[in-house]
């Protein structure tokens, strides 16, 4: 049985600046009435098909029980399911691709971006083929409007000719496909595989593979180009929710990651978080934390710090969520994401002696994937590191942890840990449901919908606007 996340926030029972255990008693009863809610209210209204009300409008709840759904199709009919497909497509892609470009922005590629880097070589790009697996260069785009950012790649996918296979393919996700950035892109990026493709439509089409909606700008454009493979982005998921759908394991899949290892991982954290009491229940104690030092000790800055940087872009992925779920009403917390050790050298004094206005979860690697890194003895000791040529890499970075939260609790600066026993497709599918699931909690808890994002609406609105749309 694989190793589970766990959380430890004896650091931020503090009776000064921390939180106290009057504090956490008094939102028991609030965090038991939202997982009801999240529960056995949220999920049998979406799966009834029946109008949903107004004060739960949009109600995009179906990403909690989606993990549970995939498996459970996979394991009756293998190649018909929707995960079969996905692993019939991205093989398709692995087989006759050197390159993939994913466009997208905000949900619709920060899950499979964080996927990537968790899950993957930390220098898979630079790999040669045989040593990434035959699995394919992944790039990014469609997420910012870089007119250099683009041209760069578009230079390269072009210049580079040395691959074997030479082909290279679209992933483009995009629910509706009116969004400006991720459509402009895969207008650009479209143009230029047709001209790869020597003005082979029926090449062309099998080389992009569209995540959409069942309706609207890029599932039409996609059936204009005659696209064998057009995966869903389900009903009831919304887009900062959707990495464990194919909007996420799709892309994960492609660069040869373990889907099946990640959603079990999602399946294990829904169970947990069901039927673990508050104490011991990580996403109903996580909620708790932050809620109580938001709501009544006003630090509202909630910082995710991890200890290794693999785990960067599930932050960035995670500060998204958070903001768009939560950040209302004039309200919620502002999430940033630090690297550690990296990010001591820029942030620790703010962190160690700024305002009391941030809460600081630590997330830990116990075991890492490759041999411990050895400091080694040298005639050259000017540095005076002969003195700790007995230490190992993960040695230093677990005196850095245990120092940096010791400097915190010896001036009240409340912290918590969260433990991953390793980095792995289990332990992450685990992390990201773990986060999507404490957002859910703290919304209803606030009394604030999760869901929805009025305020990027109207972004959408100006821009276009702007552009004479």
């Amino acid at each position: 049985m694989p190793a589970n996340l766990r959380f430890n926030f004896n650091n931020a029972i503090l009776d000064q600046h921390g939180v106290t255990r009057d504090q956490l008693g008094n939102v028991v009863s609030k965090l038991e009435a939202a997982r009801k809610e999240v529960l056995d209210v949220d999920i049998p209204l979406w799966e009834s098909g029946d109008a949903v009300p107004t004060e739960k409008q949009p109600l995009d709840a179906a990403f909690i029980r989606f993990p549970e759904k995939l498996l459970a199709e996979y394991g009756k009919s293998r190649d018909d399911s929707e995960l079969g497909k996905i692993l019939s497509t991205a093989k398709r892609i692995r087989e006759s691709c050197d390159r993939v470009v994913v466009l997208g922005i905000g949900g619709s590629y920060m899950g499979a971006r964080a996927l990537m880097d968790t899950c993957c070589h930390p220098y898979h790009n630079e790999l040669s083929r045989a040593q990434r697996g035959g699995r394919p260069r992944i790039y990014f785009e469609g997420n910012n409007v870089d007119n250099d950012a683009a041209s760069g790649l578009l230079q390269l996918l072009k210049e580079d000719t040395t691959a074997d296979p030479s082909d290279w393919a679209i992933v483009v996700i995009s629910k509706s496909g009116g969004t400006m950035e991720t459509a402009v892109s895969f207008r650009l990026f479209l143009d230029a595989l047709r001209e790869h493709c020597g003005n082979d439509s029926d090449k062309l089409a099998s080389l992009v593979v569209p995540v959409t909606g069942t309706s609207g700008k890029l599932f039409d454009l996609s059936t204009a180009i005659g696209c064998p493979d057009i995966f869903e982005v389900p009903d009831g998921v919304g887009g900062r929710f959707s990495v464990l759908s194919p909007v996420g394991l799709l892309p994960a899949a492609i660069m040869g990651i373990d889907v099946v290892k990640l959603l079990e991982g999602a399946v294990a954290m829904n169970e947990h978080f069901a039927r673990a009491p508050i104490g011991e229940n990580i996403v109903l104690d996580y909620t708790a934390l932050g809620h109580v030092m938001d709501e009544q000790n006003n630090a509202n800055i909630r910082i995710l710090s991890v200890w290794a940087k693999s785990l960067e872009t599930v932050g960035l992925w995670y500060d998204q969520l958070l903001a768009e779920s939560n950040g209302k009403a004039e309200r919620g917390a502002t999430p940033l994401t630090v690297v550690n050790t990296r990010d001591l050298h820029s942030r620790a004094q703010q962190h160690q002696e700024g305002a009391r206005d941030k809460f600081i979860t630590n997330v830990i690697v116990e075991n890492w994937r490759c041999d411990p890194l050895q400091v080694p003895k040298s005639e050259l000791d000017q540095d005076g590191l002969n003195a700790v040529s007995d230490k190992t890499i993960p040695d230093i970075m677990t005196a850095a942890i245990a120092g940096t939260n010791q400097a915190y609790l010896d001036d009240n600066r409340p912290t918590a840990d969260l433990f991953m026993p390793e980095i792995n497709e289990f332990t992450v599918g685990q992390l990201l449901q773990m986060l999507m699931l404490a957002t859910v909690v703290e919304g209803r808890v606030m009394g604030i919908n999760p869901y929805g994002q009025p305020g990027v609406e109207k972004y959408k609105h100006h821009m276009k606007k702007n552009l004479g749309l």
